[in-house]
């Protein structure tokens, strides 16, 4: 191609908003821009800019959006129960202690097979802990959080960029399945600032739209004979565990069709690092490091901690002669590492707490200390 033609074909291709902008605010543009129909929350740090952000734009005005500040988590989530129950595009988020109010409502959505999307930009704790960053919520995003046997499709950005695209991503597969889904950031993501290419803008769905494609949804159509009922309530035993089958069974098939991670340096990897969300960033580069020193060290990251990836995990256990997992937490994701790697080989954790956030040379120093052979130098 000429360089005439290739900037006449540059002018006539459409231009991507690279913008500078924190990880929470990317998660209120993106909510926008995917369509979504409404937004209830609360603010709690570190993830109040979602809200605020969502307030400044006024969505209300362009795309017809409803935001709204519930007066609590509990009324959030139950808005969000509404709104999802008429084949809505409904989202709220929060931080940790918030998340745990709305567990309740978590369940009888799930229950209700609905989608929506809730965003948990984690902190510290346990109880009102710290606003520093945590992952300490892996336990209660990935086994369910609330009562009864239910899971919700969990992913976790490690970029600002992830944190926009991960919305799009988020409603699709809630509406594919008829599930809630999650995005589990922690405060560093939220908080952070980096470049993000803002998705083109996707039109909110219509009410014929919706009519064909949530069929169950409760509309108030007087058009139906028998109008749809939702409801989490059911008195027949049998009754109720043909509705647990019927939603494991939806389970089996996220778990076999939506396992996703990255891989980074692990074709010739003698051991692992697995990390998820900011975290996996800091891997990497005590990992370049490690490499400088001739250790053959490789990182998988968990794109999607439920379905946790197992089988990626388990590929590359298998290759391998040890394995480190590094959170911030006490050691929760390990638990599923052990289960993948099917204890083939020894499987480690470091962990930092209170909002401590490890250095790329208090990785190395682990990797050392645990696997000194890895370091020619050392042996």
């Amino acid at each position: 191609m000429s360089h005439s033609s290739a900037d006449e074909a540059a002018k006539g291709a459409p231009q991507q908003e690279v913008v500078l902008m924190k990880g929470n605010e990317a998660i209120a543009h993106a909510a926008i821009r995917y369509g979504a129909d409404g937004y209830f929350g609360y603010p709690i740090t570190p993830q109040s800019e979602v809200l605020e952000t969502l307030e400044a734009l006024h969505p209300w005005d362009t795309t017809g959006m409803v935001v709204l500040q519930a007066e609590s988590e509990l009324a959030s989530i139950n808005m969000v129960y509404g709104g999802a129950a008429t084949g809505k595009t409904v989202m709220t988020s929060s931080s940790s202690p918030g998340i745990s109010l709305m567990c309740e409502g978590l369940s009888y959505i799930a229950a209700c097979e609905l989608p929506c999307l809730v965003v948990n930009v984690m902190r510290g704790g346990p109880g009102l802990g710290t606003i520093h960053p945590s992952q300490a919520d892996y336990f209660q995003a990935t086994k369910g959080g609330g009562h009864g046997d239910y899971h919700f499709i969990v992913l976790a950005p490690s970029t600002v960029q992830e944190m926009a695209d991960f919305v799009g991503l988020s409603f699709d597969l809630a509406f594919k399945y008829r599930t809630p889904a999650m995005i589990l950031a922690d405060g560093i993501v939220g908080q952070m600032m980096e470049k993000v290419v803002l998705p083109p803008f996707r039109p909110r769905r219509t009410p014929e739209q919706i009519a064909e494609l949530c069929p169950w949804a409760a509309t108030g159509n007087p058009s139906r004979r028998k109008p749809n009922t939702i409801t989490s309530l059911e008195l027949d035993s049998a009754e109720m565990e043909k509705n647990n089958n019927r939603f494991q069974a939806t389970y089996r098939r996220i778990e076999e069709a939506e396992q996703r991670s990255v891989s980074y340096l692990t074709d010739d990897a003698e051991y692992l690092i697995v990390a998820f969300g900011s975290v996996a960033r800091i891997c990497q580069k005590a990992i370049d490091d490690a490499r400088g020193r001739g250790a053959k060290i490789g990182l998988l990251r968990p794109v999607t901690l439920w379905p946790f990836p197992e089988k990626a995990v388990a590929e590359v256990a298998s290759r391998v002669k040890g394995i480190l997992v590094v959170e911030l937490n006490a050691g929760q994701m390990i638990e599923d590492v052990k289960l993948a790697s099917r204890c083939t080989v020894p499987v480690h954790h470091f962990g930092r707490l209170g909002g401590i956030i490890p250095n790329p040379g208090e990785i190395d120093n682990e990797l050392e200390r645990l696997f000194p052979e890895a370091f020619p130098s050392k042996s």
